[in-house]
């Protein structure tokens, strides 16, 4: 069964749509939706927004409904010049640019304690979800690499520096690395998806409505391909 980490209530209601035999269960006031959906099992949910809301999601999906992988959509800053508003990243790895142990000697990012603090995204799901978002999404461009993620929204040219510098992601949000987290500790496979709404910085060359209007229908798109290549794998 896949567990399918939606970021927007539009984007779920959409995904819900292209689903059979739903039920829903809510826990930790998240409604989680399981069916089917191009013959696999599947269960949709939104997580809300940061990553304790994202971390207790994946958990949630690891202990009451035991999915085999997760997939999480949604929408992040470029901090790469050449990954544009509209395109799609693909996680290659994840990590956390909030966490700061510093004081403690350790450098920027790392988890004390843990044996890893950059989780690596499943190989095989990422080469699927490119192959099919160059089928099914043919007027973006989609790329492969480092999500990092922070419980700040990333809008100051100096601080997108700081991530690039240090971290050398290629796109910045706020759920992502909770998930890959998650996922790890859990040991099952997981893809973070990210479509670019900013430029993370005080840029803008469209309206939010439009872009997001856009992002949906191209995630959508992606996930629905995934899972049926997935069923099929």
């Amino acid at each position: 069964m896949l567990g399918i980490i939606g970021a927007m209530d539009e984007e779920v209601a959409k995904l819900k749509e292209t689903m059979q035999d739903v039920t829903v269960e809510t826990k930790a006031s998240m409604e989680f939706y399981k069916g089917t959906m191009n013959g696999k099992e599947v269960v949709v949910v939104r997580s809300g927004i940061g990553k304790v809301n994202a971390g207790i999601c994946t958990q949630i999906l690891c202990d009451l409904y035991h999915v085999d992988a997760v997939i999480n959509t949604g929408i992040a800053g470029s901090l790469n010049a050449k990954i544009d508003i509209g395109d799609i990243v693909l996680s290659t790895d994840a990590l956390q640019h909030d966490m700061d142990a510093t004081g403690f000697g350790y450098e920027p990012g790392v988890i004390p304690r843990m044996e890893t603090s950059t989780f690596i995204a499943d190989e095989k799901l990422r080469k699927l979800a490119k192959e099919c978002c160059e089928r099914v999404n043919p007027d973006i461009h989609v790329f492969e690499g480092r999500v990092v993620s922070g419980d700040q929204f990333i809008s100051d040219k100096a601080k997108k520096e700081f991530i690039l510098n240090t971290f050398a992601g290629d796109c910045t949000e706020m759920e992502g690395a909770a998930i890959a987290q998650a996922a790890y500790l859990n040991q099952i496979p997981f893809l973070i998806i990210r479509a670019i709404s900013d430029k993370a910085d005080d840029s803008a060359t469209e309206d939010y409505p439009t872009f997001e209007a856009k992002a949906i229908a191209h995630s959508v798109k992606l996930v629905q391909a995934i899972v049926a290549g997935y069923a099929n794998a």
